[in-house]
């Protein structure tokens, strides 16, 4: 599909990326990693097109069709949102009603699983925030089924369920795909080759995310061990130069070793491991053993009800997580707990409870007028303060970068920033919401492991699954008006869900919803005499039995996509007739999906 060889890119004569050459093949699902600033975003850019390099090239085939979403992109405003998702089926609608009928069918199975309500369909674009724009133009592009799709950081502003659908999307839709994330579990689930970027060059494994780390670290040792015997080596020639550099009798010798050193390729590796770094937070002041006690708690915005009837109580020292879709009333309550917005109901904060806490726009509290190593230093205390240098280069402030004023650091540099400085204060009650967004896999893992020592009491508003994993013991489900609490990990929760996707949640849905229609306040089912009664429950049944027939039938179709997509990962089975089984397969159940859809909404 795409050949890349020897590609170079610098900015202000800086290498970014140094002689690098690797394929993408069809039906690849490749994770790119590296630190921030490594050129993962740089790499996706060339490969859309936005970037031209400074050497080499990118060769691809004369059809290819790509998707590239960026982490920041322009919105057009003036349609509603069902509008701008069908503007991309413009150049593909016809008069064929069954193809329009399976469009609008894929297109509202799209943007629900991204999150959407129906009632959502009809509102202006406009209305919507930044977050659910990305969602828009993600579903735009999913909805053109690009040979290869180009994702930067697409989780950053989907919930738990949207990313377990996209999970599913992503495996089953035949496109090529290169994904640059921090979520180690969506990698996980989606990836099946992983590409690190580190000091310009490529490493390719053709293993998961998970596997890539041990062989990652197998690899590192080997060249660490490389680096430090040439290393060893170049002292001791300068030694033996500087030693006979005057004496005649060894001139020969001098001028031989002097040439191996100029003609010696010199080995780079990036040897910083902050692995083993300790954050702990200061100890925490003693609170009451109950930090957070709420009652019948009920927020309205104007006629719109965020949630109501919350009543949970959080012990000293618990650490959970509020969990659920966006709009849903998390950081809604969250502004109740800081006195922020007023409320209906009981909410009382314990007994000396010192609260800290990390808001999304916390960033935008910091003196721009200090350094980076300033705003630390100015809150550290005791022993902590022998180790800021390495905390902040474990959050990406190393070097020259701690010496850089706040006022020109960038939104996710400052939000990096201000997590630092919260992590220095002493509290008992950390509030943190969506505390990783901008963080890479090492600072997310510095920051847990500094949460899980942490003796004080914890709410963590996350999406990210891997983070909130082995560290909260409660979660706190926001969704339709209510906060549900669940004991147990995130992956309890989840597993307790018994969803296996956004589909099956809209089903059940809409049975419940069937079961207790009422007109003028009576169960209509209840009117019917005895006959209609009958023929209702018949056509139920037989309506169950044809969805019943269309899933085991999705299923096998399933089953045969996980066949062939494996014969395909082998180059030697990529032949015309596969892909033209798989195209087949696809289409079939493309076509077996909208079926299901059909019934399954029907009233």
């Amino acid at each position: 599909m795409i050949s890349v060889e020897h590609l170079s890119i610098e900015f202000s004569s800086r290498p970014i990326l140094d002689d690098i050459t690797f394929l993408i093949n069809p039906r690849d699902r490749i994770a790119l990693v590296g630190k921030n600033g490594a050129g993962k975003t740089t790499l996706l850019r060339l490969l859309a097109g936005v970037e031209t390099p400074t050497a080499g090239r990118i060769s691809k085939m004369g059809d290819l069709t790509i998707g590239y979403l960026p982490q920041v992109m322009m919105h057009v405003d003036g349609k509603t949102l069902r509008e701008d998702v069908m503007s991309v089926y413009s150049s593909q609608l016809t008069t064929d009603i069954g193809g329009e009928a399976r469009f609008i069918a894929e297109m509202d199975r799209t943007i629900i699983g991204l999150g959407f309500e129906r009632k959502d369909f009809d509102r202006p674009c406009s209305e919507f925030s930044g977050g659910w724009r990305m969602r828009i133009e993600l579903a735009k592009i999913l909805l053109q089924h690009p040979d290869l799709l180009l994702l930067d950081e697409p989780t950053n502003h989907l919930d738990i369920e949207s990313i377990q659908w996209l999970e599913e999307f992503l495996k089953t839709n035949g496109s090529a795909l290169v994904l640059v994330s921090h979520d180690r579990a969506f990698l996980d689930n989606v990836t099946t080759r992983t590409i690190e970027i580190t000091l310009g060059r490529i490493y390719d494994y053709n293993v998961p995310y998970t596997q890539f780390k041990v062989l990652r670290q197998e690899r590192h040792e080997q060249q660490v061990r490389a680096y430090q015997n040439q290393q060893k080596m170049i002292q001791e020639t300068e030694e033996f130069i500087e030693r006979f550099r005057y004496k005649a009798t060894k001139a020969v010798q001098v001028q031989s070793r002097i040439k191996q050193l100029e003609k010696l390729e010199r080995l780079e590796v990036d040897i910083e491991d902050n692995s083993r770094l300790s954050l702990r937070f200061p100890p925490a002041p003693r609170s009451g053993d109950f930090p957070l006690i709420v009652e019948d708690l009920r927020k309205d915005f104007g006629e719109h009800m965020v949630f109501q009837n919350a009543t949970f109580t959080i012990r000293r020292g618990e650490k959970v997580a509020f969990v659920g879709k966006n709009g849903e009333g998390k950081t809604t309550l969250v502004r109740c707990i800081m006195g922020q917005l007023d409320y209906m109901g009981t909410l009382k904060i314990g007994h000396n409870v010192k609260i800290g806490y990390f808001a999304q726009n916390q960033a935008a509290l910091l003196d721009g007028e200090l350094t980076v190593f300033q705003t630390i230093d100015n809150v550290a205390v005791g022993d902590i303060r022998t180790q800021i240098r390495n905390i902040l280069g474990a959050f990406m402030f190393g070097g020259e970068a701690s010496e850089k004023k706040v006022k020109v650091l960038s939104g996710g540099e400052r939000s990096r920033l201000a997590m630092i400085r919260l992590l220095l204060e002493p509290c008992n009650l950390l509030i943190l919401d969506e505390p990783t967004n901008h963080l890479d896999m090492q600072s997310k893992d510095v920051l847990k492991a500094a949460l899980k020592e942490f003796n004080g009491t914890v709410i963590c508003v996350s999406h990210d699954r891997d983070f909130l994993d082995g560290l909260v013991e409660k979660v706190y489900e926001f969704g339709g008006g209510k906060v549900k609490e669940h004991l147990g990990g995130i992956y309890d929760f989840l597993r307790s869900k018994r969803i296996d996707s956004l589909q099956e949640l809209e089903r059940k849905n809409q049975e419940v919803k069937d079961e207790k229609l009422e007109v003028k306040g009576e169960v209509t089912s209840a009117k019917l005499d005895y006959a209609a009664q009958k023929a209702a429950a018949a056509a139920r049944r037989k309506k169950e039995k044809q969805i019943a027939d269309i899933e085991a039938a999705i299923a096998k179709l399933e089953q045969e996509q996980q066949d062939i997509e494996a014969l395909l990962a082998d180059v030697a089975h990529q032949t015309s007739e596969n892909f033209q089984r798989y195209d087949h397969i696809k289409r079939e159940m493309e076509q077996r999906l909208y079926e299901w859809e059909i019934l399954s909404e029907e009233g």
